[in-house]
């Protein structure tokens, strides 16, 4: 849940992590299990309060990878162009491209690193063959619900090395032929079978379908209803520190204590009304991926006051950063509608809908959703009847959001609307009780395989399971999200 972390790179984003998350900016050389003497000997310490002052040692670097790049010279003309080589953009290009759809992708770096890391479970990764690009795995999971009571949850967590997964998927791109073009989109134009893209460098290409991978803040996916939308929004450091009291075993989805805040009076109230949690990833004893995260707020919860309650709970803390490797700033819109269903240009990523409304969590999702999408792109275009324009578009998107995945969307839509009013009592009355749930409810809400009437069935659960006050809480404060979402049902079955 706090980075439960973010896909293409955009703007928005300088980014991209999880809310359950979803995780963030990964360093791009290997975990030192044992860091020695002399290294200590040559990093910055600092005070306890001035970390944020510390500028990051690692800058990530391009890929060193040779891809096949467009040539100007060539025809133009392709079955689909992707716009965008984040992890959205490269897994549909390289899915859409093995079933023999010529394909093009564009974006103004399509070496550069991913700027954010990404946490997943590993079951996830597992079943779509991906573990080999997670770096390092946790057996086990837990929450701090509150000073008293910890949560110990029985599946593995993982981050993803960006680096092999951006190589995995570039490889494949190249195996299968996909163009690579370096340069910005301008402008997108569509005809009645056909569409085109001019570039900052003056160049015009042409295909079938154009496919939109460029994160949250394209400009090119269209909405006809008002994008009311939540937002997570963490600062993380990849640190070496003094120490650290997390075990090694253990990764940390959600430290929601605010004993740190005693004597910072300001930021305790503030964080009893809405409430931010670290989020940690423990390497070794003196290595640690840190992330203080809002889960969700709408406006969003100003980027410094995060900071400010990361320094307070690091200090309380006892940990020490005597380096930071590496620094990120996520910032994911969570929810609200989906793009207008259908339209002329596809999407996939932050921007088509994706990201789990109430965790952020987007890669994984991803991940598996873009083989089924390129399937349907391959039935179209790869058919001998060719199917092209206002049915291909159709086909697309419906293949993409299905009725039974838009149904369930609101449901996890609800999830988030219902997160909006809890402060922090409530919400930790809230995953207390979440967390109680046979695990096939809570991890299949978690990674959004839970189909609507599974997801009803985890609503009475999980009303059986609260306590009074957590019942109250919902009596009180779900109404009005219930209500919408149950008219959104409506609307949608229709």
């Amino acid at each position: 849940m706090a980075s439960l972390l973010s896909l293409s790179p955009s703007p928005l984003l300088s980014t991209l992590r999880p809310c359950l998350s979803p995780v963030k900016t990964p360093f791009l050389h290997p975990v030192r299990k044992n860091p020695s003497r002399k290294d200590h000997q040559k990093v910055q310490s600092t005070k306890f309060s001035s970390f944020l002052d510390l500028e990051p040692k690692s800058k990530p670097e391009p890929l060193d990878f040779d891809i096949p790049w467009f040539n100007t010279a060539d025809r133009a003309r392709f079955d689909v162009i992707v716009i965008g080589a984040g992890p959205a953009g490269l897994r549909l290009a390289e899915q859409v491209s093995g079933r023999g759809i010529k394909v093009c992708c564009l974006d103004p770096s399509p070496l550069s690193m991913w700027p954010n890391n990404y946490g997943v479970w590993v079951d996830e990764f597992e079943s779509l063959g991906l573990e080999d690009c997670l770096d390092k795995t946790w057996p086990m999971t837990c929450i701090y619900i509150n000073d008293q009571k910890t949560k110990y949850l029985d599946r593995a967590y993982g981050r993803v090395s960006r680096k092999d997964l951006k190589f995995k998927l570039l490889s494949d791109c190249t195996a299968n032929g996909v163009k690579f073009h370096k340069a910005k989109v301008w402008k997108v134009e569509h005809e009645e079978f056909e569409s085109s893209i001019v570039c900052d460098d003056g160049t015009e290409l042409k295909a079938s379908l154009i496919v939109d991978a460029s994160g949250f803040t394209s400009s090119f996916i269209e909405y006809d209803k008002p994008r009311n939308v939540g937002y997570q929004i963490a600062h993380g450091i990849l640190a070496e520190v003094d120490s650290h009291p997390f075990d090694l075993d253990k990764m940390v989805l959600m430290d929601w204590r605010d004993s740190h805040l005693g004597n910072e009076p300001y930021l305790r109230a503030n964080n009893s009304k809405l409430p931010t949690f670290l989020y940690v990833m423990p390497f070794d004893s003196n290595l640690v991926f840190l992330e203080e995260t809002s889960l969700v707020s709408r406006p969003v919860l100003p980027y410094m006051e995060v900071k400010k309650r990361m320094v307070a709970r690091l200090r309380h803390l006892g940990i020490r950063v005597r380096t930071v490797i590496e620094d990120e700033k996520c910032l994911i819109p969570m929810g609200g509608p989906l793009p207008k269903i259908p339209q002329s240009v596809m999407a996939i990523g932050g921007n088509s809908g994706i990201v789990h409304p109430s965790t952020g969590y987007t890669v994984a999702q991803t991940m598996a959703v873009a083989p089924f999408l390129a399937e349907t792109i391959a039935e179209c275009l790869g058919s001998t009847r060719m199917i092209r324009g206002t049915p291909l578009y159709h086909r697309a998107w419906n293949g993409l959001w299905p009725v039974e995945r838009r149904l369930s969307r609101e449901f996890y839509n609800f999830g988030m609307e219902t997160l909006l009013k809890l402060d922090l009592n409530g919400t930790r009355r809230f995953f207390d009780a979440f967390f109680e749930l046979n695990p096939h409810y809570w991890q299949g809400f978690l990674s959004s395989r839970l189909s609507l009437g599974e997801l009803l069935l985890l609503g009475v659960s999980l009303f059986g399971k609260a306590s009074n006050p957590s019942k109250l809480d919902m009596v009180r404060k779900c109404p009005v999200p219930l209500v919408k979402m149950a008219g959104n049902l409506a609307l949608e079955a229709i």
